[in-house]
């Protein structure tokens, strides 16, 4: 059977249906809460089970390390403002100390990915601290990780580069379709500071990406690479995709909600086109049940894993869509849209019943050539998840973004 393009909504969502998916949730949150305390679980459950973050060289087991660790937290503030229950604020409180000495003894921090690290791990704390002085330590800690970020700038390149020591030749001059939702640190930075250091570098980089990643056919590249001396674009590759010239579905869908959320900081509107470029293409690669396989590249025709946490992506962007674009009809469809993706993953891909596993979705992927966390639940694609289930019962829902 051929894939059939999920173009508009097809699903029926109705406010029962997301009551229910929300109710599971939020008591796998807490279970995972009680499992874990105060410990990181890794990156992606095994057998549908999270284990705790091991042990490497230099961290004991449970540590803040990786890329991943903040969407634990988001979870945890998200749940909160869903209930206002103190367990929530506590646990996602304790975490934002953490993160705050994380970046203070420069633990692990050479990655562009500080921008998901902070936002949900300092920012929202920055926001929704109940003390001035849990607030001013937030702040002050997404500061300095906003300053590390700004190290990885790469002049007359004008990008950020992604992952590695900045020595390091083969990560010279790479960045990845990711860093969008990186940026936000950057324009929160610039908000806060008014230094114009941290506007001009969202600017530059995300036109970058804008010309260099998004591909004429609307398709995305996972990486790209620019010449650090000249800042003349090179060429593009993946890392986690199927090939070089396929297109990652994570990727595409962080190019959805990525390119919208720097529209909306900007004010830039080719932003927003990319943003629905993005989509378009996401949407018209999709199978009959709604959800991607891991590469757009495949089709119902030649199946391979799902990648859940893309669909909660891209449908966290279709409802940014709806909130940023002045089109009121494109804004509509935009909802819709979301509606869709998340009638489809509650409908296939979360447990059956509460307790059934650890994650919140199932049937995600996080690296298939490595052979990584492949058909499990990830902590990105549970955090995306049940941010979009929020922003469907509180549209008024202040963005951690």
């Amino acid at each position: 059977m051929a894939s059939t393009p999920r173009t508009d909504g097809a699903r029926a969502l109705d406010a029962a249906t997301v009551s229910a998916a929300l109710d599971a949730a939020l008591q796998t949150v807490q279970r995972n809460i009680t499992l874990h305390g105060d410990a990181y679980p890794d990156d992606t459950t095994r057998g549908d089970r999270y284990q705790i973050r091991p042990a490497i060289p230099g961290f004991p087991v449970g540590a803040n390390r990786g890329w991943t660790t903040s969407f634990w937290v988001g979870q945890q503030w998200l749940a909160w403002e869903l209930t206002g229950d103190e367990q929530y604020r506590a646990a996602a409180q304790r975490h934002a100390v953490d993160f705050a000495q994380r970046v203070r003894a420069e633990h692990d921090l050479d990655t562009h990915d500080l921008g998901f690290l902070y936002s949900l791990g300092s920012l929202t704390a920055a926001r929704l601290a109940e003390s001035e002085a849990e607030r001013a330590d937030a702040r002050d800690a997404g500061l300095d990780a906003a300053e590390h970020l700004m190290r990885r700038f790469l002049e007359p390149a004008g990008i950020i580069q992604a992952w590695g020591d900045l020595s390091d030749p083969q990560q010279s001059g790479r960045t990845i379709i990711d860093s969008l939702m990186n940026m936000p640190l950057l324009t929160w930075a610039h908000e806060q500071t008014g230094d114009e250091r941290f506007a001009d570098a969202v600017r530059r980089h995300t036109a970058q990406l804008r010309e260099h990643i998004l591909r004429p056919d609307n398709s995305t590249f996972h990486t790209f690479y620019w010449d650090t001396v000249t800042g003349e674009p090179l060429r593009g590759a993946t890392e986690q995709g199927a090939f070089d010239d396929s297109c990652w579905a994570r990727g595409q869908a962080w190019g959805v909600y990525g390119f919208a959320i720097n529209y909306r900081a900007t004010g830039d509107e080719r932003l927003l086109e990319s943003a629905w470029r993005c989509a378009e293409y996401f949407l018209s690669h999709l199978p009959a049940d709604g959800v991607p396989y891991w590469d757009l590249v495949y089709t119902d025709e030649n199946p391979a894993p799902r990648d859940s946490s893309a669909a909660a992506i891209a449908a966290c962007g279709f409802l940014e869509l709806a909130r940023v674009d002045p089109d009121a009809e494109r804004a509509a469809r935009a909802h819709a849209l979301a509606e869709t993706l998340v009638a489809d993953l509650i409908a296939g891909y979360t447990p059956a019943q509460p307790g059934d596993a650890d994650g919140l979705l199932l049937h995600s992927v996080y690296d298939l050539p490595k052979d990584n966390g492949v058909d499990e639940g990830t902590l990105w694609g549970d955090y995306f998840y049940l941010e979009a289930l929020t922003r469907l019962v509180r549209p008024e829902w202040v963005t951690y973004w």
